[in-house]
């Protein structure tokens, strides 16, 4: 009977799911190592970042507080420095000279970032940085018209200047995750994958 009769051989090299397994057609098996070699670099390149973005990012950070610290030690250097010398003048009632509050204010910021940079005294470091940052929003509402063009959106220069610090804090609060010995993985294992 015609519904009787069994595929040809024909039939057979038409149908994927008919290939035995184990034997699969060159363009499928060129597609999964294509796969099996992104996962393999993917792993690598995930594991990496894990194991040295925590460092990288205290260093930079550190860095950052470094040079911006440096730079208010010379007068003229910094391109913050009248606005933080005000700033300080204000919030101080005018006790403190704003040359003074300055110099203070340049140690402190090389404190944060030479403790960063070594990754000495994580807990203290952190602590001047969380301490300074409120500090360092202030000239927005002291100084709305330095730090807007139009508000509350447009921002001048200075005004970036000092939004971008949403950012450093960020950052400061991932390097302070870690001062118990937490870490970043590559990837999920055990039960934590299956949740």
């Amino acid at each position: 009977m015609e519904g009787d009769r069994s595929p040809g051989p024909e039939a057979e090299d038409d149908d994927p799911s008919a290939a035995a397994p184990g034997a699969l057609r060159p363009p499928l098996r060129a597609a999964l190592a294509r796969n099996e070699q992104f996962d393999r670099m993917d792993r690598f390149l995930t594991g990496w970042m894990a194991e040295w973005g925590i460092p990288l990012l205290r260093v930079s950070l550190g860095v950052t507080f470094l040079w911006f610290g440096a730079l208010k030690f010379f007068p003229g250097a910094s391109p913050a420095e009248r606005l933080a010398g005000d700033t300080i003048e204000v919030m101080t009632l005018g006790l403190l000279d704003p040359r003074l509050a300055l110099t203070i204010l340049a140690a402190w910021e090389c404190l944060i970032g030479l403790g960063l940079v070594t990754g000495r005294f994580l807990r203290a470091t952190l602590f001047l940085l969380f301490v300074q940052m409120p500090g360092t929003v202030m000239p927005l509402f002291f100084f709305p018209e330095l730090t807007f063009q139009r508000i509350p959106f447009v921002l001048t220069i200075e005004g970036q200047y000092i939004v971008k610090n949403v950012v450093l804090v960020s950052a400061a609060f991932v390097v302070g995750a870690t001062v118990r010995g937490g870490r970043l993985v590559g990837e999920r294992t055990g039960a934590a994958a299956g949740s």
